[in-house]
């Protein structure tokens, strides 16, 4: 038994904090995983640089709203659920996810949350488990199933290297670079049959 298991963003999405600098006109935001390992510290400062500028949860998911996933990434996912489970295994909040996994189709999302006051502001964010995304692997492998997983960033190689197939897609030169043992893909034909030969 298999288990696809796919980081959302960058991979099947535009990168939602990107899409928001740009949208409020805070380059500093546009800082992601790419950049900075350490998910809980970046979070933090993503927090602190909302309250900085008075921008809460609404104008976050308003900007969401208007984000699609990357060209192909709908078509890939059903078609990929025709012959094997999928996961997404992402890092973003429940709170910004669900319109961008409706576009997707509905595959099963594990994410985290956000604690969000009842003025809108963004007060800080709960992360499911530590390691959530190895936990999740861990998870699925202690159930009989074998894990296949794709992601581009520091915060999925816990468990790309915990699966049987680990693949980097749309991974910047230097996480590639950095880990020649992972599988580098940039387009979604290629990735579906590479996931395809791995069952």
């Amino acid at each position: 038994m298999n288990i696809v298991c796919l980081d959302m963003e960058s991979v099947l999405t535009p990168e939602i904090w990107i899409a928001f600098s740009e949208a409020s006109g805070i380059p500093e935001l546009r800082r992601t995983t790419r950049d900075e390992p350490d998910y809980d510290k970046l979070m933090r400062w993503r927090i602190a640089t909302l309250k900085e500028h008075g921008l809460g949860l609404k104008e976050v998911q308003a900007v969401i709203a208007t984000i699609d996933p990357l060209e192909g990434a709908p078509e890939f996912i059903a078609k990929l659920r025709e012959h094997v489970q999928c996961v997404i295994l992402s890092d973003t909040f429940e709170e910004f996810a669900s319109p961008l996994v409706r576009k997707l189709g509905y595959p099963p999302i594990l994410c985290n949350s956000l604690e969000v006051s009842p003025t809108g502001e963004i007060l800080s964010h709960k992360m499911r488990i530590s390691h959530s995304k190895l936990s999740a692997v861990r998870a699925f492998q202690s159930i009989n199933y074998e894990t296949i997983a794709v992601g581009d960033s520091y915060n999925d190689l816990e468990m790309l290297n915990a699966s049987k197939k680990g693949f980097l897609f749309h991974a910047s030169e230097k996480m590639k670079a950095e880990n020649p043992n992972l599988i580098p893909i940039d387009d979604f034909d290629s990735l579906y049959e590479a996931i395809m030969q791995s069952l």
